[in-house]
């Protein structure tokens, strides 16, 4: 291979020093679990890290609406802030007396 298709081919390398060793063993596992070696494992979870934090960050409804957008609800759901649906349970009375239980 010339030395000109190197430059354009040329891929970073990266050392990570001071693994620790169950670390290592972590990553054969999963390398071996996913049917290649472990240097491309750990290219796949960088690629995979790196990708993540390229999206933009949404809130859980911004995600829960655009889950179900488009399924052909006609009507606005009306928020339910503060509103009380049940009421608490009160384990005061003698029935949840644990000295007064029937055994």
């Amino acid at each position: 291979m010339s030395d000109a298709v190197k430059k354009k081919t040329a891929m970073a390398q990266l050392v990570v020093r001071n693994l620790e060793p169950g670390v290592k063993t972590r990553l054969q596992k999963r390398a071996r679990k996913h049917g290649h070696s472990m240097e491309e494992e750990v290219r796949a979870i960088l690629r995979d890290a790196v990708k993540r934090e390229d999206r933009p960050s949404e809130g859980l409804g911004t995600r829960i609406a655009n889950r179900f957008r488009g399924i052909g609800l006609k009507e606005p759901i009306p928020e339910l802030r503060g509103e009380v649906w049940a009421r608490p349970v009160d384990f005061s009375g003698e029935e949840f007396d644990p000295k007064k239980r029937r055994r």
